[in-house]
């Protein structure tokens, strides 16, 4: 995988597209890592991945198509969720659950997958936070995860974030009994990622969250004091 990505992809840097290479400086500084190494593949699937190897700089990796499906606030958003994993020392565990999405392995039980992709979709919660914790913008990570949904650039500015919220607690309330709860088991257990409403409606709960709002006055108070 580290050979295929260096061999077709494109390396960000100061000289090869400078905007995304500034992004990702930028979004590392906020979250106080360095930055890893950023591919762009060329892919119509919008989507965007960390792999960490052992002895080599991690590396994050964006398709084409998300590069076109998003704002330039959300590409960072995107980049900080990725950097999440890395912040978070995902790593190893990371990098094993990619590949097994990519295809590229396989795991011995299905019991095992499944508390695989268990693992790989919290973690993917944790990591929209260090996305919000770059955009400071709640909006900009709910769009994310709408456009990625159901986007498209051509319809972009018809995208309704309030109704998409909506879409969220209705399937919460179609899933709530018996035969809905185990529905919601079997449609996500072999998921990499939460659903997206449900995923849109964890991240809109957390950022109105005390918890929240303790690390962005946090992450004020020590600017401050790094200015002084």
């Amino acid at each position: 995988m580290f050979l295929e990505n260096i061999g077709t992809s494109v390396l960000v840097s100061k000289d090869q597209l400078p905007k995304l290479h500034k992004m990702m400086i930028e979004a590392a500084g906020i979250l106080n890592i360095e930055s890893p190494d950023l591919y762009v593949r060329q892919s119509p699937v919008p989507n965007a991945y960390t792999l960490a190897i052992s002895g080599k700089k991690p590396f994050v990796v964006i398709h084409t198509s998300i590069v076109d499906l998003l704002t330039r606030n959300e590409l960072q958003a995107v980049l900080a969720h990725e950097l999440g994993h890395l912040k978070c020392d995902h790593g190893v565990w990371l990098t094993f659950a990619n590949l097994l999405t990519l295809g590229a392995y396989t795991v011995p039980t299905q019991t095992l997958e499944e508390q695989l992709f268990r693992w790989l979709r919290a973690a993917e919660l944790t990591c929209d936070r260090a996305a919000l914790l770059v955009a400071q913008v709640p909006k900009v990570v709910i769009s994310i995860l709408m456009k990625l949904a159901g986007g498209c650039p051509s319809m972009a500015d018809q995208l309704n974030m309030d109704a998409f919220l909506q879409q969220a607690r209705s399937y919460d309330k179609v899933s709530s009994s018996p035969v809905g709860y185990y529905i919601r088991n079997t449609q996500t257990r072999q998921l990499s990622h939460p659903l997206p409403v449900l995923h849109a409606r964890e991240f809109d709960e957390w950022s109105r969250s005390n918890e929240y709002r303790s690390l962005l006055k946090c992450a004020t108070q020590m600017n401050v004091v790094e200015k002084v």
